[in-house]
């Protein structure tokens, strides 16, 4: 298995001079290490960054892991940054977005999981800026995006594919518009007939950092590296 973190993006949402991943917490450990140091005692090594703003900053503290470069980072969203890594990859493949801090035990459990494709979710209202999603009457995913009508909750940003599915779900990344989020990908192979299964993880924390207030969520909420 690889796993892939999304750390590409300006953050314009939040405004700092740096890449957002690199938000130090009150600990002492920036959100990308603190997910590289979780990857790693779980077992998974074969890390890469997809970087793009200031990507120097990212590549100095983690000179230790893999690496690809999204050039268009200004004008690409997800999408574009996860084919950038996943184009030639014939394994397992999760991924998760690099502005996440979450619970240790949420990965943990993920990684038990040994068959299906994987979409961590929070069962909780949503705004118009999550990620939400619908299921279908077998339990699956039928649909993933910001704009689902009726949601069930969030998509937090931690995913799993599986590797016959890898080569679908790379071209329908491949089929994405610039702007669109990975979310997009995903959805096109659900429509095509690819399952997703949701797991929830609505009775652990795990904050994807977008806003100020998210930051100060992520602030009070994860003290320790215990967690």
């Amino acid at each position: 298995m690889k796993a892939i973190i999304l750390a590409a993006g300006i953050g314009s949402r939040l405004s700092r001079p740096f890449p957002k991943a690199l938000s130090v917490l009150p600990y002492g450990e920036t959100i990308l290490g603190r997910q590289v140091r979780i990857l790693r005692e779980l077992g998974i090594d074969g890390i890469i960054i997809v970087v793009g703003f200031k990507m120097t900053l990212i590549m100095e503290q983690f000179p230790e892991v893999f690496y690809k470069y999204n050039p268009d980072y200004y004008i690409t969203n997800t999408s574009k940054s996860l084919l950038k890594a996943v184009e030639h990859l014939d394994e397992d493949v999760l991924w998760l977005n690099g502005d996440v801090v979450f619970d240790k035990v949420i990965l943990s459990d993920f990684l038990h999981i040994t068959e299906d494709n994987l979409v961590c979710v929070d069962r909780k209202s949503c705004g118009d800026e999550e990620v939400k999603y619908s299921l279908s009457d077998d339990g699956f995913i039928s649909e993933i995006s910001k704009e689902v009508v009726g949601a069930e909750g969030e998509a937090v940003g931690i995913n799993l594919i599986r590797k016959d599915d890898l080569p679908a779900f790379t071209e329908a990344l491949r089929r994405c518009e610039d702007q669109d989020y990975f979310e997009k990908g995903l959805e096109m192979i659900i429509q095509e007939g690819v399952k997703v299964r949701p797991m929830d993880i609505s009775t652990h924390e795990c904050i994807e950092v977008d806003f100020e207030e998210d930051w100060i969520s992520a602030q009070q909420t994860f003290l320790s590296a215990d967690r």
